[in-house]
């Protein structure tokens, strides 16, 4: 799935806030955003494995819950946000297709890290490849109650997300293919570095 429907998903899990103790709401939303965010901060190095954790970040989450809940602070509420958007994002990664240039091709047999244990999880039924047309749709589903629920800064925030959404899906495959023509003309000394989606490319493979 793409980074803004990963975003939009964490400030979901912290909507409740908003009701139930609406002085907490803005600590626990933007947690659960940079917790959604932080997975892919690997884009480049080791996607969906450096930063993504899906079993360790469920069994963090789960403490740093029943620490809030017995807590009530700001910063427990935090880290409990940013664990479960971290592990929403890390769960979730498994149903949006392969790590490959081109996921809709289905040829990866590699969507998610589990270091728990030590071995790549395959792509599952979902969504078929990060900006498809039904990853739009999530984005724009998990969107609605949050521009319903905010105002200000935050709902800013959210209609700005789903604005790249929808310019990312738009440009999702042309990108791909822009990719394939730059990176034969990447430097070989630069080769090493490419992710391995890239140096797929970059071999012709």
């Amino acid at each position: 799935m793409m980074l803004p429907t990963h975003v939009l998903a964490g400030m979901l899990l912290a909507a409740p806030l908003v009701r139930v103790a609406p002085e907490l709401a803005p600590v626990g939303l933007v947690a659960g955003f940079l917790g959604g965010l932080f997975p892919d901060l690997d884009m480049y190095v080791g996607h969906r494995k450096t930063l993504h954790y899906p079993v360790y970040y469920s069994a963090a989450a789960v403490v740093a819950l029943v620490v809030a809940l017995a807590d009530g602070s700001a910063a427990a509420v935090g880290a409990a946000l940013f664990f479960l958007g971290a592990a929403l994002h890390s769960v979730s990664d498994m149903y949006g297709g392969g790590l490959e240039l081109r996921p809709w091709e289905g040829n990866s047999d590699r969507a998610v890290y589990d270091h728990y244990r030590k071995r790549w999880v395959a792509p599952r039924s979902g969504v078929r490849y990060d900006g498809a047309a039904e990853d739009l749709a999530l984005s724009v589903g998990l969107s609605l109650p949050l521009l319903y629920l905010l105002d200000g800064p935050l709902r800013l925030i959210v209609a700005g997300t789903l604005l790249v959404a929808a310019v990312y899906t738009v440009l999702r495959r042309h990108l791909a293919e822009l990719a394939a023509l730059v990176i034969p003309l990447v430097p070989a000394a630069l080769t090493p570095y490419l992710p391995d989606r890239y140096a797929e490319t970059e071999s012709g493979e």
